[in-house]
């Protein structure tokens, strides 16, 4: 395989251009501060600092709610509700640690009972579309409006501040150096991806997606998967919200995870996997959550205004889904054949 089918293989995958829309933004903020792919040693902490593990740092609560959310559209739903679980999720372990007086053990009760109760949610989510009938998109609506609400009940409506060091660890910490958050990511990412590529349980989820009765017929049961892919990501988007409390241990019921399903689903969209459900990308979503992390570090490093973030994000989400879009590339092509044409008619 020669260097042309190479590059013709890697520009067909569509996540290519989130990667490349990586090391632009990463080149920009570079032309403006040469050392800021800097990676040093904290000669207090003794850990690796910089701009690049602040950014792996910020992806990791994104990479959990794009991986669940990808599952989802790829059955032809949608979750809508992951930053309200991510807000309960945190809630939940605030609510524990802060009567707990430190001790190290809450910890894990913590953990456990928050990613409990967010899969419970993931789990009716499941319900009520596969057994119930409604459309995902209603439903999700209907709990991300619920699960602020029940986030507000369980802190009574306040910000909720905690000390648990071994929590803390869990965004904080380093291993070899590196920031745990992004370790753990990556190692639930990897688990998931070799479950759903390793079994027949990711062909059976696209097929949903593809076409529900025709997989019914060959003996797929969709109302199980459906359930399972909500509850799967009912359960990431609770990891999510450890990994998002645990940082400066408080919660925010208004503001922790806001806003946080539009970045999963635009992960996802950028990563390859079409709305309309079948065939999805755990690559893809990845190099997306990758790259809106990368995009709200260059927003602040470049001082955009609070008030025009969102238009720079969407100019830029804009142009790489235009980028990756068939017709418009299939128009760009059509433009370069007629020249050529014309120039081997005038030669003839």
């Amino acid at each position: 395989m020669n260097v042309r089918d190479l590059a013709r293989r890697a520009l067909a995958a569509r996540y290519i251009w989130a990667v490349v829309a990586i090391l632009i933004l990463l080149a920009v903020n570079l032309v403006r501060d040469p050392g800021y792919l800097a990676v040093a040693v904290n000669p207090v902490t003794e850990n690796l600092s910089g701009n690049l593990l602040d950014i792996l740092r910020n992806a990791a609560p994104i990479l959990m709610i794009a991986v669940g959310m990808c599952l989802v559209i790829s059955t032809s739903g949608i979750d809508l509700s992951v930053g309200s679980v991510m807000a309960v999720s945190g809630a939940v372990s605030m609510e524990l640690l802060s009567s707990a007086d430190g001790a190290p053990s809450a910890a894990l009760t913590a953990i456990l009972l928050a990613l409990l109760v967010s899969t419970v949610i993931g789990v009716v989510n499941g319900l009520l579309v596969a057994v119930v009938g409604l459309q995902p998109f209603i439903t999700t609506l209907v709990m991300m409006l619920a699960g602020r609400g029940i986030a507000k009940v369980i802190t009574s409506g306040q910000n909720t501040t905690a000390r648990n060091e071994t929590f803390r660890w869990i965004a904080n910490g380093h291993v070899l150096g590196f920031p745990v958050v992004i370790l753990l990511a990556l190692a639930v990412v990897l688990v998931v991806g070799l479950v759903v590529r390793r079994t027949a349980l990711g062909l059976m989820i696209e097929s949903i997606g593809i076409n529900a009765r025709a997989s019914r017929m060959v003996g797929i049961k969709p109302r199980g998967l459906l359930i399972t892919v909500y509850s799967v990501s009912g359960l990431l988007a609770g990891i999510a919200g450890l990994f998002t409390v645990s940082t400066v241990m408080t919660v925010d019921v208004s503001q922790t995870g806001s806003a946080m399903e539009m970045d999963a689903i635009l992960a996802v969209v950028i990563g390859g996997t079409a709305l309309a459900g079948g065939k999805f990308s755990l690559t893809g979503a990845v190099a997306g959550a990758f790259l809106i992390a990368t995009l709200n570090k260059t927003v602040v490093f470049l001082g955009v205004p609070s008030s025009a973030t969102p238009a720079f994000k969407a100019v830029v989400i804009i142009v790489i889904c235009l980028i990756q879009s068939e017709r418009v590339r299939g128009y760009v092509s059509s433009r370069r054949r007629v020249p050529a044409t014309r120039a081997k008619e005038g030669v003839a």
